[in-house]
């Protein structure tokens, strides 16, 4: 199982929210670049990095910090946020993310999203299955659709997808664990898919259960701001 650690970026700073709450957020550091050095040096390869501001605003906002990003790593970097357009697809993968996770843009204008697909392949345009309860949150969170959770997923594993990730807004920057059964059930009920799992990883132990779960990856954020787990304990699953 991958493990991928998160930054989620306000003013070009390293915030988590809480349950996907503007106002409850808490800056951990003001040089998201050298977080994700630190990421890098403990040996991860991949990194989640979400563009709040962006997602607020319709657009990306914060591609200079991609891009500084991309530059001073070697992550494999998978970028979301505000990424609506065909041009600013290209402005994300141009400063230098490998992979595009398309959220509320993939329930509103399906059609673009299956034509990123087509055009680009599911290794880059990821689907970011953003959930509370049974339904499919979008407009950064604030909103919930008339899409399920499952029928979310079978629309676009026809569509061409394959990798999902897979955020439960409700337990989001809660540190209360993962939702497991859920993830389980998904694994069990789309055995195609490669399933990330996004919101309440707390300890190893979750980290542990997922793996065990048969998730392909595991989105890991407030855990290791707030030193629950710590960036030594992930070696084994590197």
């Amino acid at each position: 199982m991958e493990i991928i650690p998160a930054i989620d970026l306000v003013n070009g700073q390293c915030v988590r929210l809480s349950a996907g709450d503007f106002a409850r957020q808490t800056t951990y550091d003001s040089d998201p670049v050298a977080v994700a050095q630190r990421f890098a040096d403990a040996g991860m390869r991949r990194l989640h990095l979400v563009d709040l501001d962006g997602a607020r605003a319709g657009k990306p906002v914060n591609l200079g910090v991609l891009e500084s990003i991309a530059k001073a790593t070697n992550l494999d970097i998978d970028a979301g946020g505000g990424i609506q357009t065909h041009a600013s697809l290209t402005q994300v993968l141009n400063a230098g993310a490998k992979h595009v996770t398309a959220g509320s843009l993939a329930v509103r204008e399906q059609s673009t999203v299956e034509a990123w697909l087509a055009r680009f392949g599911s290794d880059t345009i990821f689907i970011g299955a953003d959930f509370k309860g049974e339904h499919i949150m979008i407009n950064a969170w604030a909103d919930k659709s008339t899409l399920t959770l499952t029928g979310f997923i079978t629309d676009y594993l026809a569509a061409g997808a394959s990798t999902f990730i897979c955020t439960d807004v409700s337990k989001d920057g809660l540190l209360q664990g993962p939702s497991l059964e859920i993830y389980k059930t998904l694994v069990q009920q789309f055995p195609g898919a490669q399933f990330v799992a996004s919101g309440g990883v707390t300890t190893i132990a979750d980290v542990e259960a997922l793996a065990e779960a048969g998730m392909h990856g595991a989105i890991i954020g407030k855990a290791l701001y707030e030193g629950t787990i710590k960036l030594p304990s992930l070696k084994p699953f590197l």
